[in-house]
């Protein structure tokens, strides 16, 4: 439960410091490190638009050049995502988007 705990602070420190952020959907789950074994950290999940997954990005300060692009078989559904290491945890930053659906519903 240890280390758990230092993801649950990063999430409060990430909030606290931007409390006017879309809501996203978080977990504080094991994430796999692409050079070493899981660790706990945050999944920052947004459905709602593309633009919600940049400001928290921009917000963040996690480069553009590190956002991996991806897409379901059908290629009806793509995200955008990033992993990051912030406040000590990493940070996993998902932002999803229906290709059947307008990029900004009701803006």
């Amino acid at each position: 439960m240890t280390t758990q705990i230092n993801a649950a602070g990063a999430l409060l420190a990430i909030l606290t410091a931007h409390p006017a952020l879309p809501t996203p959907l978080v977990e504080v789950r094991e994430l796999w490190q692409p050079d070493g074994p899981p660790e706990w950290g945050l999944r920052i999940a947004l459905h709602s638009s593309l633009s919600d997954f940049e400001r928290w990005r921009a917000a963040l300060g996690i480069d553009t050049a590190d956002i991996d692009h991806r897409a379901s078989p059908s290629r009806e559904l793509t995200w955008l995502i990033v992993t990051a290491r912030l406040y000590g945890v990493p940070v996993e930053l998902i932002g999803f988007h229906d290709t059947n659906e307008p990029d900004e519903p009701g803006r």
